[in-house]
Order: C-alpha cells, then structure tokens, then sequence
C-alpha cells in the first residue's frame, strides 16, 4: 500500500484467513517485517490484537 494504510483498514496483503499473504517474502515492507508480536499487543484474541494496532496507527500518524 504505497500510500499508507488507513486505521481500520485491512492491509492488501491479508488473506481471508488473516494471514499475511506476502510473509517471508523479499518484497514484505521493513515495517511489517520488524513487528515483534508480545502479549502487550497482541491480548488474548485477535479482537484485542486488532485493537491494540489500531490504536499504533493512530499514534503514528503524521
């Protein structure tokens, strides 16, 4: 996604499964690349983790 990804929104490269479609891959952005998954982002399901990671989005915006 060239131009970013907005909050909220599902990355182009996740599978219907939520698995990351590009994973391992040369071409796999840096940034996804050194996400480091912890306990502290990613809960106990995937709702919290999905929460946790909207919530870096919205940090990080310029």
């Amino acid at each position: 996604m060239p131009q970013g990804k907005p909050a909220g929104v599902a990355c182009v490269q996740l599978g219907a499964e939520r698995q990351c479609l590009i994973f391992g891959r040369s071409d796999r952005p840096a940034v996804c690349a050194s996400l480091q998954a912890s306990h502290e982002m990613c809960g106990d399901s995937p709702t919290a983790a999905f929460a946790w990671l909207t919530v870096l989005e919205h940090r990080t915006r310029p």
